[in-house]
């Protein structure tokens, strides 16, 4: 079973894609900010793939990717940022911080977010 790390502090978008995921044979671990999330990440065995908001109390998805990308076991985990936004300057930053793929939150679409995941999993 693939283990997904949702780090969101949003609770409706956290149960939806909580919800959803597990529905799909995923095991689903959630962190409702960035800190918890890196502690996630630096403490417990490597999720097969993260889903990580963007503005988040303690510490931003920004910051939580730069932490990432500075430990080689977890840079190599497929990171899939869900946000509010999807200017042009914070799509090139995420991915310049390893993000793979986006979703913007206004746009979400719970279908696509599954073809993003099995694509990123090789399902």
């Amino acid at each position: 079973m693939k283990k997904i790390l949702i780090v969101e502090d949003e609770e409706i978008m956290l149960n939806l894609l909580e919800k959803k995921l597990k529905t799909h044979g995923y095991k689903v671990f959630s962190a409702r900010d960035g800190e918890l999330g890196l502690s996630f990440l630096r403490e417990q065995d490597s999720p097969d793939l993260i889903l990580m908001d963007l503005i988040m109390p303690k510490l931003d998805g920004f910051s939580v990717m730069a932490e990432i990308q500075k430990d080689d076991r977890l840079k190599k985990i497929p990171l899939i940022v869900i946000s509010n936004s999807g200017q042009p300057v914070e799509l090139n930053k995420i991915k310049e911080l390893g993000a793979i793929d986006w979703l913007v939150k206004t746009e979400f679409d719970p279908q696509e977010l599954l073809e993003k995941i099995k694509k990123q999993l090789g399902e």
